[in-house]
């Protein structure tokens, strides 16, 4: 069973959107993209399981940046189970990773969680162990046993050049061992982080560095701000936004939760994969605002 309810008005909603945003340049075409998209019901503080529709979003793609939220989200479990012991470190590390998508941090998570480092190449049983413990990642997300997840690789640390060493040969010949994720797992994975983790005092707030800043001096001050071209320039900037961006020289990607009104809040995960939408600043926004738009008269179903 899906984690959402499918919802015919917005699968229409949806393909009309992505028709019309699609209709503006010639290059973008409906198969290079994956779009989940679902709202939900809210009230006194409890957000019920949501209505929603997907495009594409079955198909894998490398998710760049988004992983990480997967990533964060193995942090918070490793935690609660004893294997990781919080720390300011740790703290740091996870917010630079979700706030500010930091590749350093990110590789120092991977190390934590996996006892995994990187290094030259390796050879033998040494190998064998390292891309057994590289694995156990995808082991835990076996372990959940979500639907969503089935199929996902997420092994693999993100770089700002490229992999070298032992981590260029654990990506495989023609990187078949590549990261890879669809819209619907994307989505699960954040709404796990706002909704379905009751976060206590001392716990490692994941949801909090998520949290977007939409103030145009803010956003001007700061060129990393994982909103300027992306679901989060779509919207007022009045709203309540936490998000989580993905970016590199083949894919523009984001993944967006927003609070419409008090009893409505939606998420929203675009994957665009081709070099066209790397470049381009106006395809996520759009996307956001006609979503939003339609929002504003939808009346979820009971």
């Amino acid at each position: 069973m899906s984690f959402y309810y499918l919802s015919k008005e917005m699968s229409l909603a949806l393909n009309d959107i992505l028709g019309r945003a699609c209709s503006y340049n010639k290059d973008f075409l409906r198969e290079d993209i994956s779009i989940t998209w679902i709202n939900y019901k809210s009230e006194n503080k409890r957000v019920f399981k949501g209505f929603g529709t997907g495009i594409n979003n079955k198909k894998m793609v490398y998710p760049a940046s988004i992983v990480k939220l997967v990533y964060g989200l193995a942090a918070f479990y490793w935690i609660k189970k004893g294997s990781l012991l919080l720390s300011d470190e740790i703290i740091d590390a996870v917010r630079k990773m979700l706030s500010f998508s930091s590749n350093n941090a990110t590789s120092f998570l991977i190390d934590l969680l996996t006892g995994t480092t990187s290094g030259p190449c390796i050879e033998g049983e040494l190998w064998e162990n390292w891309k057994y413990q590289r694995s156990i990642i995808n082991d835990w997300i076996n372990d959940l046993n979500w639907e969503e997840l089935v199929g996902i690789n997420c092994c693999q640390k993100t770089w700002d050049d490229g992999p070298f060493g032992r981590e260029k040969e654990f990506y495989g010949d023609h990187n078949t061992n590549r990261n890879a994720m669809n819209s619907d797992s994307a989505a699960r994975v954040l709404e796990e982080i706002m909704i379905h983790i009751d976060y206590q005092e001392n716990d490692l707030n994941l949801r909090s560095f998520l949290k977007r800043n939409l103030n145009k001096f803010v956003l001007k001050n700061d060129s990393l701000n994982q909103i300027d071209g992306f679901l989060g320039a779509g919207l007022p900037e009045s709203i309540n936004l936490w998000s989580k961006a993905g970016l590199m020289s083949e894919v523009r990607h984001d993944s967006a939760w927003w609070v419409n009104s008090q009893s409505l809040q939606t998420l929203l995960v675009v994957f665009c994969n081709g070099e066209e939408y790397s470049n381009d600043t106006s395809f996520l926004p759009l996307i956001a605002k006609e979503v939003y738009e339609f929002n504003k008269t939808y009346i979820i179903e009971d």
